[in-house]
């Protein structure tokens, strides 16, 4: 055990920092599209439905894996996995910057969601092992805010390589970033008890403040996902995630249409605005989603309640996007949108710290599954409903209630749905106790 008073070495947050760059490479795959997308609309004549189509590939084959990825992760471990996922994403990227039409992009976009699944999971289940619970807000706070700080620093940087050499090589600037990764990951990715740089009395920190325990589920991967597939709490944590999905994917593809489209701004400038709600949604990720949640903890307060009473209160605020509605002021845009981004950001955060700590043992990975697949499959419609509806009314407007409502929806399940924050007992404990009952 250790010792009151111990210094304890910080091996733990190079670890949090590494995974939050690799979402940092994760999402400028991602967003590489979004910004690409006027060059690639007028290489291939795409109409705003074409293009809505293109935004929404990706999320539909990441989503329908996202059950089956969870699965292998909690199978194969958090090294495995996440090695051979990184790789895959250079692939599609490369794949991408080399398409001839409309009908190459989509393949390349499928693909891109064939490879990324396992991303998020494996941050989930990895910072679980790596971090005591006191602490786990802050560490997943730091690869959610990779989500958002990637279209900080991500936007400019492909939307300069776009400008100035043309869209195929953004998409080979990111299969490049995704390479660095790989080979970092192979290097400095262990599990705590593998990590021979990993200190004993940090090890016994990281353990006794209530990590997530290394190894398999006590049930096999059907029999525990047909299990949490049941659980109420399981569903309210969804739900919730879906909303947020549902309103994040709608600014992650179409934000730099709309400043273009709407604002009559230019490619560079529009990725220049983007870049301040996306900085202030990592900064609320950072400061609210994960100091703010650690900090009130330590002091005392209840753990769940503040975890709940911050979730909701970052989905109220994502309401903000209906305040875009009717503005033609580009500076108020940015305010509403910055309003509704820094919510998103704060949820975000939130609802990826839960998985680690309601999960039965070694089901992690069943639980984020779950989770990101529904949420992935409001996020697939998104940016395809947000087409749709733009080509039909040559406005975004109703597309924006859209996303509030979706939002609304989704603050009534985490309020009457997901229940206290704590573990979920596994199949083993609930079979015992009912033999108990009925002995």
């Amino acid at each position: 055990m250790t010792k009151q008073g111990e210094r304890i070495a910080r091996r733990r947050w190079l670890i949090g920092v590494f995974i939050g760059v690799g979402i940092l490479v994760n999402y400028v795959d991602r967003v590489t599209i979004s910004v690409a997308a006027p060059q690639l609309r007028e290489a291939f004549a795409l109409s705003p439905a074409q293009l809505g189509v293109l935004f929404s590939a990706f999320s539909w084959t990441y989503a329908l894996l996202q059950i089956p990825a969870g699965l292998v992760l909690d199978r194969y471990g958090v090294t495995r996995v996440g090695r051979w996922g990184a790789l895959l994403w250079a692939v599609s990227s490369l794949v991408t910057a080399l398409a001839s039409g409309f009908g190459g992009l989509l393949a390349a976009r499928l693909l891109l969601g064939v490879a990324e699944p396992p991303g998020l999971a494996v941050c989930s289940k990895a910072t679980g092992y790596w971090f005591p619970r006191a602490e786990r807000a802050l560490a997943t706070a730091l690869f959610d805010a990779a989500a958002k700080f990637a279209n900080v620093i991500g936007v400019p940087f492909i939307a300069l390589i776009v400008v100035t050499f043309g869209w195929r090589w953004g998409f080979a600037a990111s299969a490049a970033l995704s390479v660095a990764y790989f080979v970092g990951f192979c290097v400095i990715y262990r599990d705590p008890s593998h990590d021979t740089k990993l200190q004993a009395a940090e090890l016994a920190w990281i353990r006794e403040g209530g990590a997530t325990p290394e190894g398999a589920a006590t049930a096999g991967a059907a029999g525990m996902f047909g299990y949490l597939v049941t659980h109420r709490k399981v569903w309210g944590l969804t739900i919730g995630y879906a909303a947020y999905d549902y309103a994040f994917y709608l600014f992650l593809t179409w934000l730099p249409s709309y400043l273009v489209d709407v604002m009559h701004m230019s490619m560079l400038r529009s990725a220049g605005l983007a870049m301040i709600p996306w900085a202030w949604a990592t900064f609320t990720d950072l400061a609210i989603g994960g100091w703010l949640i650690d900090t009130l903890i330590a002091r005392g307060r209840d753990e769940s309640r503040v975890r709940k009473a911050v979730l909701i209160a970052g989905l109220l605020s994502a309401l903000g996007i209906l305040g875009v509605i009717g503005t033609h002021d580009a500076r108020w845009a940015i305010a509403w949108i910055s309003v509704s981004l820094g919510g998103l950001a704060i949820a975000g955060a939130v609802t990826w710290s839960i998985p680690s700590l309601i999960a039965p043992k070694g089901a992690v990975g069943a639980v984020s599954g779950i989770m990101n697949c529904v949420g992935n499959v409001l996020g697939a419609i998104a940016p395809m409903l947000t087409g749709f509806i733009v080509s039909a009314t040559h406005s975004f407007e109703n597309a924006f209630w859209v996303a509030g409502a979706i939002i609304f929806a989704g603050i009534l399940a985490i309020v009457f749905m997901l229940g206290k924050i704590e573990p979920i007992a596994g199949p083993q404990i609930v079979r015992a106790r009912e033999r108990d009952a009925m002995s």
